[in-house]
């Protein structure tokens, strides 16, 4: 059986209201085992015999829209994947405050040429790197909250869907995914 992680896009922070119980229960009754969710933001944790993440998400989508009445996207990442994008931050080890780092997690891996063009808000000071399905992103002077380079921003210029995680949440993640 694998670890996965499912990170729902935009619940709980001004979007949908998802209940982590409610998800729980929602994702158990897919038949998956050992169901955790993390914080109120989307974040659940399981065991499953499935190895196909798209499957996973459209899964968990389709339980979510139909017994919550809610559209809702949902990014599937394996445990190992996960520890990966953990492993691999570029700005970690020059960055001593964690609320600094964040990852967005996109739904595919976005066009080169989406990629070339993505540039930083005038005036800005934000670090990026896109690596395949994850964006990197560093803010040395704090203020993911007020930057223009948000997950919706990302969103436009790449043209995925995305879900941002803090750094806390990603390692922590990584850590509950970990068999």
């Amino acid at each position: 059986m694998d670890r996965w992680v499912a990170l729902l896009r935009g619940v709980n922070v001004g979007g949908a209201k998802v209940g982590m119980a409610d998800l729980r229960r929602l994702v158990a009754g897919l038949g998956h085992d050992d169901v955790k969710t993390y914080l109120q933001s989307g974040n659940v944790v399981f065991g499953s015999t499935v190895r196909d993440a798209d499957a996973l998400a459209r899964g968990i989508e389709r339980a979510i829209a139909d017994e919550l009445g809610l559209t809702v996207p949902v990014l599937v990442r394996g445990g190992r994947e996960l520890a990966t994008v953990a492993g691999g931050n570029p700005y970690a080890d020059g960055e001593d405050d964690p609320t600094r780092l964040l990852v967005a997690f996109l739904a595919t891996a976005p066009e080169k040429s989406t990629v070339d063009a993505l540039t930083v808000p005038g005036g800005e000071n934000v670090a990026f790197t896109v690596t395949g399905r994850e964006v990197y992103l560093h803010y040395p002077d704090g203020g993911y909250g007020r930057s223009k380079f948000t997950n919706n921003y990302l969103e436009k210029k790449l043209g995925v869907v995305a879900t941002t995680r803090n750094w806390r949440s990603v390692r922590a993640l990584a850590e509950l995914a970990t068999p």
